[in-house]
């Protein structure tokens, strides 16, 4: 990387690292002018803005101007997918939420036409979204891209889903192109516009430990709705493993329950015993009808006995699998979200944690439970999509194209 390029300042900007032009030459070693000339770019492109600042010496004099990156210069459009639900959301480069909905639409349907619910959804998100900002007269907010989370394993380089248990059907489906050719049918945006597919523990995870813990060097989440799987955040980066299967907790199998069958075919996985769908079914069995892991989450705040019981039989379950993942991963955070992340559930969780690992292991550990609630998929597709589209080699190939528009441009108005 070029420690001098435009996308480098950039990034020590974003990171909080330098904040004025006499911290950027502190950092870098560059020249005044050489730092003024790598921060033109970017100012004109409206990546970042110049506001007053305090004085860079205790002795006062003139505030120093401070640079900070400009995350309402550009949006993104999120999605979250869910077994029965979907959420989407506007959402600015920070992660701030401009407006957002929700409604049913089954993974049951299929990649296309749910891709086609979608497009309709985030047609009216932003409808709506001019109508409560102004009408007509305002300008549409500009989108720079979209971020998909789904419950299933993504292959990082691919951006489709690799054999994903409780989405048959999805797998290997060409997901960004498809969704980026409704989006330019249906709001005329780029056609090369860049969509980004995640799994849902992975966003939720970043999310989680940008907003909440970003000091902690290895953030671990784990969603239990109707499947289970885990996030990892090492370092501030997402852990994904070798093709996107890191966390997939879900299939690890546990003692004593060789006989439940589980949706990947094979029997006694821990989402086979212990996830919302799990304790749905356990539940209807003992003759409280429960569609899904949504209903298991009502009847958890109705205060229900029979679904407070299993929650916390199921805690014991994650948890007991949880005392290997956190002997190997060594987390500073343990989080806990999805439907069945309450105080059962944690309490069982904590029960079968803290007797089957090692002292050591959990002596500076922290078990939580999410804070950002349904918005945390949301707010880690917009983290990690400014993440990719502002690192240095990103933000330095986009600035050249840009320049290189602007040459041909110059150079077609002369002719």
């Amino acid at each position: 990387m070029n420690q001098a390029s435009s996308g480098h300042l950039l990034g020590l900007i974003r990171r909080g690292r330098a904040t004025t032009r006499g911290e950027l030459q502190r950092v870098t070693g560059l020249a005044r002018s050489t730092v003024g000339g790598r921060l033109e770019p970017l100012l004109r492109a409206g990546w970042i803005r110049e506001t007053p600042g305090p004085a860079e010496s205790s002795t006062g004099g003139r505030p120093a101007v401070r640079l900070e990156f400009d995350a309402s210069h550009a949006f993104v459009l999120a999605a979250v997918l869910e077994t029965r639900n979907a959420r989407v959301a506007l959402l600015d480069l920070a992660g701030r939420v401009m407006d957002e909905s929700a409604g049913p639409l089954s993974i049951a349907d299929g990649p296309d036409r749910a891709l086609d619910l979608l497009g309709e959804r985030f047609t009216r998100l932003l409808e709506r979204h001019l109508h409560r900002t102004g009408g007509e007269g305002v300008t549409a907010p500009r989108i720079c891209a979209v971020g998909l989370s789904v419950p299933g394993p993504v292959d990082a380089l691919t951006r489709r889903l690799v054999d994903p248990p409780i989405m048959p059907g999805w797998g290997d489906h060409p997901l960004p192109e498809r969704l980026r050719a409704v989006l330019a049918e249906r709001l005329g945006t780029d056609p090369e516009l860049p969509v980004l597919v995640e799994n849902d523990a992975n966003l939720m995870a970043l999310a989680e430990q940008r907003h909440g813990h970003p000091d902690c060097a290895a953030f671990l989440l784990v969603k239990v709705s109707t499947g289970i799987g885990a996030g990892m955040v090492v370092d501030g980066g997402l852990y994904r493993g070798i093709d996107g299967g890191a966390g997939d907790i879900g299939h690890i199998r546990t003692a004593g329950a060789s006989d439940a069958p589980c949706m990947c075919g094979s029997r006694g996985c821990l989402a086979a015993v212990a996830s919302g769908r799990a304790l749905a079914a356990r539940l209807t069995a003992e003759g409280v009808p429960t569609a899904s892991g949504s209903g298991v989450r009502e009847l958890l705040a109705a205060g229900h006995p029979d679904a407070v019981r299993l929650a916390r039989e199921a805690g014991r379950v994650v948890g007991d699998v949880l005392a290997t993942v956190v002997t190997v991963v060594n987390p500073g955070v343990l989080m806990l979200a999805g439907d069945l992340a309450g105080p059962p559930f944690l309490t069982g969780v904590r029960e079968l944690l803290y007797r089957r690992a090692m002292p050591r292991t959990t002596a500076h550990l922290q078990v939580v439970t999410s804070r950002l609630g349904d918005r945390a998929g949301l707010i880690g597709a917009a983290v990690l999509l400014a993440d990719e589209l502002y690192a240095p080699e990103r933000a330095d190939e986009r600035l050249a194209a840009a320049a290189r528009a602007r040459a041909v441009g110059r150079a077609a108005s002369v002719a």
